[in-house]
């Protein structure tokens, strides 16, 4: 039979035909893929015409295009919707693709084109998005290893290989360790405190286990509820001990030794390129530069924030031994005792909150917003597959004109990891219009009720509806350079920035209402939540600055004297926690930013970009957080922009000015 992958896709939008495609389908796709865009390869270095930018450069970008669509697919599937077919294909195709970056950057009759016209080409002859595409190309090759002598290279392609294969096995152990533990409770006393709809979904879960009572997992639409307000401390104690240990037990699935192999590969393959550490190759291309730089910015801000999280942490102690009778407040309290004093301070009870927020009102709001912003509508797509029931697609439209499809996965499953992220799965180019998917863990609905969100969840799904739109609204000529292609340390502004209209009374109206009623989250509700925004922002920073900062750890100078991944992790985090260790726990184990995903010395960018998103937001702030003006000019100089120029040049053109760390600082009341 044809193999569905390899046909130009007969859908509308040449969307992808989830439904049509089995898993062996891959496997034959890509290698048949492979094969031909090698010879693409070849044909490019061999050519008798000299180079020039378009029989070079462009012809190299437009290499393999299929073959990122057909790859692409198969490893959001096996994000989101794995299987252990698809996980064992993942494993075996993961080192030839390696092997085929290789072939590209190790290939010396193509360097050799794309380092002359480095060199020789008259730069005034291109666009500013070719002059980027140029020097992209070209230190893609340097930095992949296109100066090594051939013995060198063989090894960077075994290291590249083994690389490949360690993250994917990283990944598949998260998963499994977290899919295989629950909490099972048959008496209901045991549960006082948890809200009502996490009883309903952990009575659902037990039902489909076939099991009595109530079953809670290390999902974190069970998990964060259950240990944010189950009274039964000793209940909470053993969620959280569960939750620490994936990755981290004496099974199959333990993480350690990948870990130690990971860093160890990574540290020699940044020194065979000529760079010190890890961090040095990464930081080279980000906003940030240097290793030097990224301590500077986390230690500058662990200052302004210790002394406030110490305090914050000390209230929390004292709440607890009076009002709870807590002689020592461990880890697992934190979210319990925090959010009682939220509640006592503000009045502001998160569970009230959630009627007020159903899945479907808030999405709908949410789309309107972005109307007000971009001019973006959304209409339910009714002919196009997606690879599960709970998947929606969306056709978007901006001035009547097809903009992108996007996906939305909203709900846990077992074949799902955990966490939020965004994705693609077809690049927007000239001419081409992207297919994004936004993919999240939320509550789901239930029989009486649809699916109502926290408010955390809330900023999560605007969030990922930033990145969502970084990729919708890109307008670029090249692929390569187009949507999220940017710096890592930048991408995360239209991100965040989104979480901003979360606080804001006039989007607060649009995007709430109860299940029910059909009313509007009443105002002194919304003037709770936008007092309580800089709750705990002490401890929350610290938090984030200690992940960053373990991330760096991972990757400097140093790393790779590294032989103990608990003993390490603890030196670095006690600088940044109140409570003592847990020995059973872990986090590295289950660092998927870092192990399996791209955040790898980069970790620090979420902090980085909330300088840049608290700085650009308050423009918006000063002219209406509706503005067209304002919203013009994020559109035209940050969202449809992608990554043609440097991202500072493109903050500039749409603030006038450097960012103000002030303005972060401020809004976390932290000055």
């Amino acid at each position: 039979m044809e193999n569905i992958l390899l046909k130009p896709f007969e859908t509308p939008y040449n969307a992808v035909p989830f439904d049509a495609i089995k898993a062996a389908d891959f496997k034959a796709a890509i290698v048949q893929e492979i094969s031909k865009s090698k010879q693409e390869i070849e044909e490019i270095g061999q050519q008798k015409e000299a180079p020039n930018f378009q029989n070079t450069i462009e012809k190299l970008e437009a290499c393999g295009e299929h073959l990122g669509i057909i790859t692409g697919v198969l490893f959001n599937l096996n994000s989101a919707e794995t299987s252990t077919e698809l996980q064992d294909i993942a494993q075996e195709i993961a080192p030839m693709l390696s092997a085929f970056q290789n072939d590209i950057h190790l290939n010396e009759k193509l360097f050799s084109r794309v380092q002359q016209l480095h060199q020789k080409l008259d730069k005034k002859q291109l666009t500013e998005e070719q002059k980027t595409l140029l020097d992209k190309e070209y230190k893609s090759f340097i930095r992949n290893g296109a100066l090594l002598n051939e013995k060198e290279k063989e090894r960077l392609r075994t290291i590249d290989a083994k690389l490949a294969q360690l993250s994917l096995h990283f990944g598949t152990h998260v998963l499994a360790d977290k899919n295989t533990y629950s909490l099972q409770v048959t008496d209901k006393e045991q549960l006082n405190g948890v809200p009502e709809t996490a009883l309903i979904q952990a009575k659902k879960t037990a039902e489909e286990k076939g099991k009595e009572g109530w079953i809670f997992t290390l999902d974190y639409p069970s998990y964060l509820p259950f240990m944010t307000y189950a009274e039964n401390r000793a209940l909470r104690k053993e969620l959280s001990i569960a939750f620490g240990k994936t990755g981290f037990q004496e099974n199959e699935n333990n993480n350690e030794k990948l870990i130690l192999d990971i860093v160890q590969l990574r540290q020699e393959r940044a020194q065979l390129l000529g760079y010190s550490s890890h961090a040095a190759f990464v930081l080279e291309e980000r906003m940030a530069e240097s290793e030097t730089n990224v301590k500077q910015f986390l230690n500058e801000l662990k200052n302004k924030a210790f002394p406030v999280a110490k305090k914050e942490w000390q209230e929390m102690e004292a709440y607890a031994k009076s009002k709870l009778g807590y002689e020592k407040l461990e880890k697992w309290d934190t979210a319990f005792v925090a959010e009682k004093i939220k509640k006592a301070r503000f009045d502001l009870d998160e569970q009230a909150l959630k009627p007020y927020l159903p899945l479907p009102k808030v999405l709908e709001g949410l789309f309107h917003i972005v109307f007000k912003l971009y001019g973006l509508q959304f209409k339910l797509a009714q002919n196009i597959p997606t690879y599960h029931p709970d998947v929606n697609c969306y056709e978007v439209y901006k001035d009547d004109s097809f903009l992108s499809l996007l996906y939305t996965d909203f709900h846990p499953r077992e074949g799902k990891r955990s966490g939020a992220w965004m994705t693609s799965y077809r690049s927007q180019k000239k001419e081409q219009r992207p297919h994004v998917s936004i993919v999240c863990n939320f509550s789901p609905p239930t029989e009486d009720a649809p699916a109502l969100l926290t408010f955390n969840e809330v900023t999560t799904l605007f969030h990922e509806f930033g990145h969502a739109l970084h990729g919708m609204l890109a307008n670029t000529t090249y692929a390569s350079l187009s949507g999220t292609s940017v710096f890592w340390d930048f991408v995360e502004l239209p991100s965040q920035i989104m979480e901003n209209w979360c606080y804001e009374a006039e989007a607060l109206a649009l995007f709430t209402g109860h299940y029910k009623t059909g009313e509007t989250l009443p105002l002194e509700e919304v003037k709770k939540i936008r007092s309580a925004a800089q709750f705990h922002q002490g401890l929350q920073t610290l938090r984030q600055l200690s992940f960053g900062t373990l991330d760096l750890s991972w990757h400097n100078e140093e790393a790779h004297k590294i032989t103990e991944v608990k003993a390490h992790e603890k030196e670095i985090m006690q600088e940044f926690q109140f409570t003592k260790d847990t020995p059973s726990n872990c986090m590295s184990t289950a660092f998927s930013h870092i192990f399996q995903g791209g955040y790898a010395a980069g970790y620090y960018s979420y902090k980085w970009a909330e300088v840049l998103d608290a700085d650009a937001f308050e423009l918006f702030l000063e002219k209406g957080i509706f503005d067209p003006a304002t919203a013009k000019a994020f559109y035209e100089n940050i969202l449809s922009k992608g990554g043609t120029q440097h991202p500072m040049e493109l903050y500039r053109a749409f603030r006038g000015k450097k960012p103000n760390p002030e303005a972060l600082l401020k809004r976390s009341g932290l000055v």
